[in-house]
């Protein structure tokens, strides 16, 4: 890459990085983007309420998809990076300002080339938090692929930065890569009442204390790396807190993650069955509400190994490292599990982080994978462009 473009990226970027805009308000950073892709003449549509599809097309041929995703988090920033968060409370904790920068970069780089068919570069709100949707807790990544806007396109590529991977190094995963995701929540209903008195009372706290260990029991014992997890993450009882008072209620929420989408549904509907057991055991109601699920992330094999020569040349094959099938959620996945697509970790580990993942409010990213992901994007499109065209298709 260009130095001059290069130090255009970087600018990109702290910009992004200073302005940071939490999911479906990306109001800013969807200004800047669209003033990027129209200075370039690449057509512009609005999609999901703040998202944005550029299309660049030349001739006919397949459609590529490259995407990423613009929002940032509530999170307090305490990296100490000269170009810190004005927006208190919000923070790239995920790195999305860089993926938005490189997906530019992207469209800097293809902008002047000769291909036949279409790339689309899709900047897409709301991966973090479906949960401030307009439409029922759905992500960015869903109601993109539910607008049809990416109807028939022929694949889609997708790269996550990673700060504990060294500039350079490129991470993959063929098949199931990513979790399914649910966020859970379990409302029991008994009947309060005096301590004294336990004859009357139905106690939502026993019933909580029975179905929490019989719950984690669901997933059972995990391999290293584990592939599925049940966590209850916070448990109230819907009263006052009192001594002498056993509540009525107790709200129970938690988190379910399942590398493989029918392992995923298996512990549901076990769930499912606890509850019955326990209700007809303590006499209790209960009712389980699942929201913001994400379906897991599929790689496609052979999208993987059309891009093997890009991969090569751009890191090396030693660089290229094959890597397990992580416990997280990605809305990424909206797309894969429609698009055969790829979706990759980039290296972007800095001197200054030897400890801090995604999401911590001190993790920072070497800014040097800007080149490395922008031509992994233009050049893998290029690629995939060419790997696509039917047999005998004129070339560009």
């Amino acid at each position: 890459m260009e130095e001059q473009l290069f130090d255009r990226l970087v600018a990109i970027r702290r910009q992004l990085h200073r302005y940071p805009e939490l999911s479906f308000n990306e109001y800013k950073t969807s200004a800047l983007i669209e003033g990027q892709l129209r200075e370039l003449d690449i057509a512009v549509e609005a999609v999901a309420q703040t998202g944005l599809i550029g299309t660049l097309k030349k001739g006919e041929g397949p459609t590529v998809v490259l995407r990423a995703d613009m929002d940032a988090l509530p999170v307090l920033e305490d990296s100490g990076v000269p170009f810190l968060s004005q927006t208190e409370g919000v923070m790239h904790a995920c790195g999305h300002d860089l993926h938005v920068t490189m997906l530019l970069g992207a469209a800097l780089l293809l902008k002047d080339r000769d291909f036949a068919g279409t790339v689309k570069f899709v900047f897409q709100p709301a991966e973090e938090s479906p949960l401030r949707s307009p439409e029922k807790g759905k992500s960015g990544g869903q109601l993109i692929m539910e607008s049809g806007r990416l109807a028939g396109a022929d694949a889609v590529v997708g790269l996550h930065v990673n700060p504990l991977l060294p500039t350079g190094q490129l991470e993959y995963k063929v098949g199931e890569a990513l979790a399914s995701v649910g966020n859970f929540a379990i409302r029991i209903e008994g009947k309060g009442g005096h301590p004294g008195a336990m004859k009357h009372v139905i106690d939502p706290v026993a019933v909580a204390g029975a179905l929490i260990p019989a719950a984690h029991a669901l997933v059972g014992a995990q391999p290293d790396p584990p592939t599925a997890v049940l966590a209850i993450t916070h448990v109230e009882t819907l009263a006052r807190p009192s001594y002498n008072v056993i509540p009525s209620s107790m709200l129970l929420q938690g988190s379910l993650r399942a590398v493989k989408n029918e392992d995923y549904n298996d512990i549901v509907a076990r769930l499912r069955l606890l509850l019955k057991q326990l209700e007809q055991r303590f006499g209790c109601r209960t009712e389980l509400e699942f929201s913001a699920y994400y379906p897991g992330l599929l790689n496609n094999g052979q999208i993987h190994r059309w891009l093997a020569p890009v991969q090569e040349r751009l890191f090396g094959k030693e660089n290229i490292v094959e890597g397990q099938a992580y416990l997280v959620g990605e809305d990424f996945s909206f797309y894969s599990r429609v698009i055969p697509g790829q979706f990759y970790f980039l290296g972007a580990k800095t001197r200054e982080n030897d400890a801090y993942w995604l999401h911590h409010p001190r993790v920072t990213f070497d800014e040097n994978c800007i080149k490395y992901g922008s031509p992994l994007l233009a050049d893998g499109a290029l690629q995939l462009l060419k790997s696509l065209r039917p047999v005998g298709a004129a070339a560009q």
